[in-house]
């Protein structure tokens, strides 16, 4: 006589959850984080002797230059400087790859023809990027 080795179908549905599979992923990423966390931070923190080179010109262009004009000349970065030196200055910002934002400041009671004349040496070497300082209405 054979046997029948199955068991019976049951009707009532199965409620519990087999969460095994779930445990085991959680730990094996528990695993991973753990391994992986200290690697991350001894990269961060890592100190490393950088090789020294020497300062190139494209490093040592300004970002920004302020021109002050005062009644007897110029001021550039605080050097006072008649009209040639100025325009030799303003040829040498002009051939720059990247020519800096020039800030032109300029005292209330100075001759405004000082002013016009900068605006004018601007124009003529091309320098758009300027910004005229004024200060806030108090």
């Amino acid at each position: 006589m054979a046997r029948s080795f199955h068991r019976k179908r049951s009707l009532e549905p199965n409620s519990e959850l087999n969460v095994t599979a779930l445990i085991d992923l959680g730990f094996a990423l528990l695993i991973i984080f753990m391994i992986s966390t200290p690697l991350i931070e001894k990269e961060q923190v890592m100190e490393v002797d950088l090789p020294v080179a020497s300062p190139s010109k494209a490093q040592a262009q300004p970002d920004n230059v302020d021109i002050v004009v005062v009644n007897d000349g110029y001021r550039v970065d605080g050097n006072l400087i008649g009209e040639p030196e100025l325009e030799q200055e303003l040829a040498r910002f002009a051939s720059m790859g990247k020519p800096p934002v020039l800030s032109i400041r300029a005292d209330a009671d100075t001759r405004y023809q000082n002013v016009v004349r900068l605006l004018d040496l601007l124009k003529e070497y091309k320098l758009s990027k300027i910004n005229l300082v004024t200060r806030p209405e108090e």
